[in-house]
């Protein structure tokens, strides 16, 4: 494996990583209107309080990986998708937002603003990332440059829509799941009817992006006619899929909690298999197509930053599973909850 390949994987292990853990903390803002009191909706705040912004620096890390390992991809990927990312991260800055203001003042007009914003901020955030990537595997129109020659509203075009709905879906699903880990008794019951609603949407949209990608983006399936062990992905896709209303039948929430996460993971590597060797993809013509090979940085660049990697992802991983493992269990509220 040359070193770009090696980039390009650790790039969708990294924003697989990002989808998992920040997708549940976005889920639960997507589900947030559905607790009745504001007791129930701090309780759900409550419950994602230690964690959304440890689990963003999977994001951080991506976006500098990108710019250090594919720097041309990153400027033209930016600039390209200017306003859809900084929407995302508006949304990310105004959840951030909403969480520590929320209980500043002790007010109920006071809290149901920033819960609403905490809602709005979610949704958008999810939205704006989903049809990002949505226009990204639909392709792109590049100059001989690799400058992207489109506006937003080119962008946004039916599939990308369709990513973007199913991203909520996604999330929504994965958000009430891990809300079943946190609270118990009729709440909890309650939040396990929200799940199989959201499951039901997510396979629906699930099966009509299969189709649309299948049927109107070519290079969804031409990387499994040359490699065709990538259907492995698609086969342990439909297993996790399938595994989440086993679970939730026979309340193993757990057990459906890490099901939904290896669904949004085989998601991002099929996003990755069906895209490579294209970081982005030109829908004029192929050869403007910026890829892992004429993107990437030097070989020394990227040898060094394999070396960084070897040292700090470890690090990341153990402060992840340690900050995972000290606040697992139920929620409470105490005088420091938000």
């Amino acid at each position: 494996m040359d070193l770009q390949t090696f980039w390009f994987i650790l790039l969708g292990v990294l924003l697989a990583g990002y989808a998992v853990l920040d997708g549940f903390d976005l889920g639960v803002g997507i589900v947030h209107p559905l607790w009745r009191t504001a007791h129930e909706r701090r309780l759900a705040v409550n419950s994602i309080g230690p964690l959304w912004d440890g689990n963003e620096v999977w994001l951080v890390t991506f976006g500098g990986a990108l710019f250090a390992a594919f720097p041309e991809a990153y400027s033209s990927a930016l600039s390209g998708f200017y306003a859809g990312f900084y929407t995302a991260i508006g949304g990310l800055i105004f959840r951030a937002v909403s969480i520590e203001f929320r209980g500043k003042v002790d007010r109920p007009w006071w809290r149901n603003l920033w819960d609403t914003v905490f809602f709005l901020s979610s949704l958008i955030t999810t939205i704006a990332f989903g049809a990002s990537v949505g226009a990204a595997m639909a392709g792109v129109p590049l100059d001989s440059g690799g400058i992207m020659m489109s506006s937003t509203l080119e962008q946004i075009g039916p599939f990308a829509l369709l990513v973007a709905a199913l991203a909520v879906a996604a999330f929504a699903l994965h958000g009430a799941l891990y809300l079943c880990l946190k609270v118990a008794g009729e709440l909890r019951e309650r939040t396990r009817r929200w799940a199989w609603s959201a499951y039901a949407a997510y396979v629906a949209l699930f099966l009509v992006v299969t189709g649309a990608a299948v049927a109107t983006v070519p290079r969804a399936t031409t990387n499994f006619e040359q490699h065709p062990w990538g259907a492995a992905i698609v086969v342990l896709n439909f297993l996790a899929v399938l595994n989440v209303p086993r679970c939730l039948a026979k309340r193993r929430e757990g057990q459906a909690f890490v099901s939904s996460g290896c669904s949004i993971a085989a998601l991002v590597f099929l996003f990755g298999f069906a895209l490579w060797p294209n970081l982005v993809a030109s829908s004029t013509d192929p050869d403007n197509s910026l890829t892992v090979y004429n993107a990437a940085s030097s070989e020394s660049t990227l040898w060094l930053m394999t070396i960084f990697a070897a040292i700090g992802m470890p690090l990341v991983l153990s402060y992840t599973v340690i900050v995972y493992r000290t606040f697992r269990g139920e929620v409470r509220l105490d005088e420091h909850s938000y």
